[in-house]
C-alpha cells in the first residue's frame, strides 16, 4: 500500500513499538475502503476510529 509523504511523516510520530500494527492497521482499513494509497486525511480518520489523536 502506498503512503503519502504527509502521512508516513504522521506515522513516524507513533511510538516505534507500535507503529508496525497501526501501520498494518490502516492499510488493511484502507484496503476495505477500496484506497489504494493512505493520505493525510485518512490516516486522521482511521487514528480517530482508535481513539488516538
Amino acid at each position: 500500500m502506498n503512503w503519502t509523504s504527509e502521512a508516513q511523516t504522521r506515522l513516524k510520530e507513533v511510538p516505534f513499538f507500535v507503529r508496525p500494527a497501526v501501520r498494518k492497521r490502516i492499510e488493511a482499513l484502507a484496503a476495505a475502503a477500496g484506497l489504494e494509497a493512505v493520505d493525510l486525511r485518512f490516516y486522521e480518520e482511521a487514528r480517530a476510529r482508535f481513539g488516538q489523536k
